[in-house]
């Protein structure tokens, strides 16, 4: 009754001292649940919380291999696994005969024929994902195609590539490009798909070429799509060149894995996987930089 009396309403009372009270509310849970922070120093804060971090994942990670592994175990310990890493990269671009060279070589060679691989899938991919985004008619049309052959295994494209290139460096690279080109279509068509329409009615009005439409318009929005898509290709192309090269054989670091399992050199091989692992790391903290340059959004890998 009194709020009648007064043109107010009563609900009108409570949602105003609701509103006041929200910004101290969330305030003092958010603070609440913000992790605390040891001092202000950033110095300090780097070594706690960036440094700190894996150092102790990789001290976990070297611990539980080290009880695992024994004097009488077949598998190797860290310790012989780090003295035959050293001796390794003492000499990592030796030149011994035709196959018979350092891991330096291996990897530049696997990382050539991934370049070479996602290159030719990103001449073609990106054009391919923009024409599906941009034309109803291609997208109906490639749907299926890409249904169908998106699912299949990189690998069981590896002998249509022997057949048609009669060798094995373009057999992998073959490999390479049917692998890589499926994430850079798939999400540059999403990207040019979620453009708000509004966008191209306006192009429309002003009458702009669709060249103007390409350059001013989508690829300014279709770009964090499209890098996503380039990061994701990256990583299936290095991924796959390892078991592509180990059926073709040759120069590469998949095919020094296998070699070095035909030797039972299971030492050699444990190098090798953090050597493949280090440098997929690499490639992804380079891409995602290019996508911080790129974009204004923030990228995290």
């Amino acid at each position: 009754m009194i709020g009648n009396w007064f043109g107010v309403r009563p609900l009108a009372l409570v949602e105003d001292a609701a509103a006041k009270a929200a910004p101290s509310v969330r305030s003092g849970r958010s603070a609440a649940m913000a992790p605390r922070r040891l001092g202000t120093h950033p110095v300090l804060q780097f070594c706690v919380y960036t440094l700190l971090p894996p150092l102790c994942g990789f001290a976990l990670l070297i611990g539980a291999w080290a009880l695992a592994t024994g004097d009488e175990s077949l598998f190797p310990t860290p310790w012989a696994t780090l003295e035959a890493a050293i001796v390794l990269f003492s000499d990592p671009f030796f030149v011994y005969g035709p196959n018979d060279v350092g891991i330096g070589w291996h990897v530049l060679s696997s990382l050539e024929r991934v370049g070479v691989g996602f290159g030719l899938a990103a001449l073609v991919g990106i054009p391919l994902g923009f024409a599906i985004g941009r034309y109803l008619f291609v997208g109906r049309m490639m749907d299926p195609l890409i249904s169908l052959f998106r699912p299949v295994s990189p690998l069981a494209w590896l002998p249509i590539g022997l057949l048609v290139f009669q060798g094995s460096d373009p057999a992998a690279i073959w490999t390479i490009f049917i692998c890589s080109i499926w994430p850079m279509v798939i999400n540059t068509a999403v990207g040019v798909q979620r453009l708000p329409q509004d966008y191209l009615n306006v192009a429309r009005v002003l009458n702009l070429s669709e060249w103007k439409i390409f350059t001013k318009i989508l690829l300014p929005a279709v770009l964090p799509y499209m890098l996503t898509g380039v990061r994701l290709a990256v990583g299936i192309a290095w991924l796959v060149i390892v078991a592509a090269e180990m059926l073709t054989g040759g120069v590469g670091i998949g095919f020094w894995v296998w070699d070095e399992w035909n030797n039972l050199n299971v030492t050699h091989i444990i190098v090798a996987i953090f050597v493949i692992g280090s440098v997929g790391l690499m490639l992804e903290l380079v891409l995602v930089r290019v996508a911080q340059a790129f974009t204004f959004e923030d990228v995290k890998s």
